[in-house]
C-alpha cells in the first residue's frame, strides 16, 4: 500500500501503529500479520508533499515531484506511447516491484470518495466503446473495491463529494471516470503481475489536522479487510516430473490470458486471484504442451490462505530451456495491435449481482 497526500499518509501511518500494536493481542491482526507480506510505503513522492506550503482542498502544487514529473502519469502505459523522462521515484518503484511477488496492493490519493479499478487506460479492445474499459479480471477487480467501499461508511454512499460525480456504491471503473495515460494502477496489473486498485479517500486533499482522526476511524475497517484479500484464489509451486521448482513458466487460467501473460517466480509459485468457482488452470512450458488441470476455489477461503495446489508436471525440463525475460513484455503499448472488440468487454451484471449479494447474505 503506498500514499501520498495528507489523507494516505496519514492512514498508512495509522495502519503500520494498528498493526504492530495489536500483533500477538488481536487474533485477526496477529493471524493476517503471521500469514501475509506487508509492505507498506506512506509516501512516494516525499519532495511534493514537502513542496506544499499553502494546503488547498482542490488543488494541489505538490502533485508533482522535484522535477515537475506527475509521478501517476510516469509509468510506462500498455495502451499508447508514454514518451515522458522516467524519473528516479518511478524508477525505484519500478525497480521494487521485480524484487518481491506482490500479489495485491492500493495507492491511496485524495481529491474524491471512491475505490477505483483498473484499467485506467484502454482500446476498443478493453471497452472503451461502452465509456469503460475493463481487464480479463473484471469480477475481481470489481469485488475488490466493493470490498472497501461497502465497510467505509461514507463513501458507499457514492455522492459525498458535493462537486464530483456520483458513483454507484462507491466504486467505479477507471477509465468510466477519465482516461489516464502512465499510471501505476495499470502498471503493476500488466507489467508487475499484482492486482491494484486507486482509493480516493477524501473529497478535500488537504483538510484540517483535527478531522484526520476521523479519516482512520472510517477506514480502518476497509483498510484490514482488503488486505485479507490477498488470500483469494489459489497459490501453489510448478514442479516437473523430478520434482524441481520451474520459475517463469506461465500460468493462467483459461478465459483470461493476460496481454503480459503471468508467470512462476524465481521458485517456480504462482499466485491467481480467484473468486470461488471452478477454473482449468493452464501451465505453458517452452517446448512442450500446454497442461491443463482443474481447481475449484471453495465459497469460504481457507483460514489466511488461498487454495493451495501444487501443480506436477509429467515430463522433466531443461532449466536452461526456460527464458530469463518474457521477450513480448517490453514496455510498450501492448494492446496497440488487438482486435477492435471482444465480448468479454461488453457490461457485465456482475456489480449489480454483488450488490445484492452484500444486501441480502449480511
Amino acid at each position: 500500500m503506498h500514499g501520498d497526500e495528507t489523507v494516505g499518509r496519514e492512514l498508512l501511518l495509522h495502519l503500520i501503529e494498528h498493526l504492530v500494536t495489536n500483533d500477538g493481542k488481536d487474533v485477526e491482526i496477529t493471524n493476517l500479520i503471521n500469514s501475509t507480506r506487508i509492505h507498506l510505503m506512506p509516501s512516494m513522492n516525499p519532495d511534493g508533499f514537502e513542496a506544499v506550503v499553502k494546503p488547498d482542498c482542490f488543488y494541489s502544487n505538490g502533485r508533482e515531484n522535484s522535477n515537475y514529473y506527475d509521478l501517476n502519469r510516469n509509468f510506462p502505459d500498455a495502451f499508447e506511447l508514454n514518451n515522458v523522462s522516467r524519473q528516479p521515484e518511478t524508477a525505484a518503484v519500478m525497480e521494487w516491484l521485480k524484487t518481491e511477488t506482490f500479489v495485491l496492493s492500493a495507492n491511496l490519493h485524495g481529491g474524491a470518495l471512491v475505490a477505483s479499478y483498473p484499467f485506467d487506460n484502454g482500446v476498443p479492445a478493453t471497452g472503451t466503446l461502452y465509456s469503460r474499459s475493463i481487464t480479463p479480471d473484471d469480477d475481481v477487480f470489481q469485488y475488490l473495491a466493493h470490498t472497501y467501499a461497502s465497510r467505509n461508511p461514507t463513501m458507499k454512499k457514492g455522492d459525498q463529494c458535493k462537486t464530483k460525480m456520483n458513483f454507484p456504491n462507491g466504486i467505479t471503473n477507471g477509465y468510466s471516470w477519465y482516461p489516464l495515460k502512465g499510471g501505476m494502477q495499470d502498471y503493476n496489473y500488466i507489467w508487475a503481475q499484482c492486482f491494484e486498485i486507486t482509493l480516493e479517500l477524501s473529497c478535500c486533499k488537504y483538510p484540517h489536522e483535527e478531522k484526520l482522526p476521523f479519516f482512520w476511524n472510517k477506514n480502518k475497517a476497509s483498510l484490514i479487510e482488503y488486505i485479507k484479500q490477498v488470500h483469494l484464489g489459489v497459490k501453489g509451486q510448478v514442479f516437473d516430473q523430478n520434482g524441481n521448482p520451474l520459475p517463469n513458466v506461465i500460468v493462467e487460467v483459461q478465459n483470461r490470458k493476460h496481454i503480459c501473460p503471468y508467470r512462476t517466480n524465481k521458485f517456480g509459485e504462482y499466485y491467481l486471484l480467484l473468486l470461488p468457482g471452478s477454473y482449468i488452470i493452464n501451465v505453458t512450458v517452452p517446448g512442450h504442451d500446454p497442461y491443463l488441470t482443474n481447481v475449484v476455489i471453495p465459497e469460504k477461503s481457507q483460514n489466511f490462505s488461498a487454495l493451495k495446489k501444487d501443480i506436477l508436471l509429467p515430463f522433466r525440463v531443461q532449466l536452461d530451456s526456460i527464458p530469463v525475460s518474457n521477450p513480448s513484455c517490453s514496455k510498450i503499448p501492448l494492446y496497440s495491435d488487438l482486435p477492435s472488440q471482444s465480448e468479454a468487454t461488453k457490461p457485465s451484471l456482475f456489480l449489480f449481482l454483488v450488490t445484492v449479494f452484500h444486501i441480502f447474505v449480511k
